[in-house]
């Protein structure tokens, strides 16, 4: 990955949800990201507020999404980690805004949510992406070698633990 030149604002990111997901895994990636800036978190509850200002002192914390899409022109992208059936509303809120989305796993509900909200980023030129973190795991990577492979016949089924 190349270095963000010198001079280039970071991408302001606002982060809908502050629970395990949020917390262990997005605030803290997207903090350590050259590039990007934990510009706000999205929690009701006053003490993961407290706990995201505590662990990155220069975050606002906003109670409600439509505090964080009222301020849709401060903000470059948005992700959204809250609870799954969340997930399809605040991605089309975040697109409906204009703003880039990064959602985590699951996307949506059925195939065809995820099919109208594919359409409605590309409908806007927007990015929409799911955070699926196992990806580029040895053990999945691993896998998607044999499958290349053919090694491994027709697979039917996979689970991981």
């Amino acid at each position: 990955m190349t270095a963000t030149p010198p001079g280039t604002p970071p991408v302001r990111v606002g982060l809908v949800g502050y629970g395990l997901a949020g917390s262990v895994f997005h605030a803290p990636l997207i903090a350590a990201t050259e590039g990007l800036a934990l510009d706000t978190v999205v929690t009701s509850n006053p003490e993961r507020q407290q706990q995201a200002r505590s662990e990155f002192p220069d975050v606002r914390t906003v109670a409600t999404p439509d505090e964080l899409f009222d301020r849709a022109g401060e903000l470059d992208l948005v992700v959204v980690a809250s609870p799954n059936k969340t997930h399809v509303p605040l991605a089309t809120r975040a697109l409906e805004a204009g703003l880039p989305v990064v959602v985590d796993k699951p996307v949506a509900g059925t195939a065809a949510e995820a099919r109208a909200l594919a359409a409605l980023a590309e409908e806007r030129g927007l990015l929409l992406s799911v955070f699926q973190n196992r990806r580029w795991d040895n053990d999945f990577l691993t896998l998607r070698e044999l499958l290349a492979e053919d090694a491994l016949g027709e697979v039917w089924r996979f689970e991981s633990r």
